[in-house]
């Protein structure tokens, strides 16, 4: 029988708790790496990673818009398709809920008889606003160019106008946390330090998108997905359009 000296056993420990020590180390320095498997926009400076998000943003051919924006005009809720010659989509008031389309300069207006009839003030619509109203229900009308209308609403389906009044931060850029919106892993670039100038998601996974932006002092959060996601945009037919010339009816 072999007898081991004080020494040698704890020489014979202390093998095993290296081993031990150094595949805990191995394994907390995997941990500590957030950025593994991630685009790598995640170890730049929060300017840097604003500037790859819209970097991308101007060269993307399409997008999905979709959220709440609220403004001194009111709140308005947005889920549109844009793409560089035209959109589709809904916009949501607190009164009305109405579609949009535009194909090139020409943009479309659909909405229901309620819409077109509501209340002008302290007025009640007229019988002859309800009948009018009942003829536009479910019909696109054409918006005239000459319409004082025709810009405001123009300006739901501009899909680079849109993108950079939405997503640009004020104030210091800093980096936030990392986090994921639905399925996508992102980082989070904050206008100022308690993000009151905007917080812009940017995705980790595949190209540095802008994912999600949360507007500044509660004015609205808006994701954007389906990022070079084409569809089809078509004028409707005639038998589907009222066109009434160079101003809407003001029901």
């Amino acid at each position: 029988m072999t007898v081991r000296t004080p020494a040698s056993r704890i020489r014979g420990a202390v093998v095993p708790l290296a081993l031990c020590a150094g595949l805990v180390a191995g394994l907390a320095a995997c941990a500590e790496d957030p950025d593994e498997g991630t685009n790598g926009v995640g170890r730049l400076a929060a300017p840097e990673i604003e500037r790859e998000a819209r970097t991308v943003a101007d060269g993307a051919t399409s997008v999905r818009l979709a959220g709440t924006l609220v403004s001194k005009g009111g709140t308005f809720k947005l889920n549109m398709r844009l793409k560089q010659d035209g959109a589709i989509g809904s916009v949501t008031t607190k009164n009305s809920t109405f579609e949009l389309m535009r194909v090139g300069d020409v943009l479309y207006l659909k909405a229901d008889a309620g819409f077109w009839s509501h209340d002008k003030g302290d007025a009640k619509p007229t019988k002859e606003d309800v009948e009018a109203a009942e003829k536009l229900d479910g019909k696109y009308v054409k918006v005239p160019q000459d319409d004082p209308s025709y810009k405001q609403l123009r300006g739901f389906t501009d899909m680079k106008p849109l993108l950079d009044g939405l997503i640009g931060l004020h104030g210091e850029k800093v980096k936030g946390d990392r986090t994921r919106v639905g399925a996508v892993r992102t980082i989070k670039v904050k206008g100022g330090a308690d993000g009151g100038g905007g917080v812009l998601d940017v995705s980790l996974d595949g190209s540095p998108y802008p994912v999600q932006f949360a507007r500044g002092g509660g004015g609205g959060v808006v994701t954007l997905s389906d990022w070079n996601k084409d569809f089809p945009l078509a004028a409707p037919t005639k038998d589907e359009i009222v066109d009434y010339g160079k101003q809407l009816p003001r029901g």
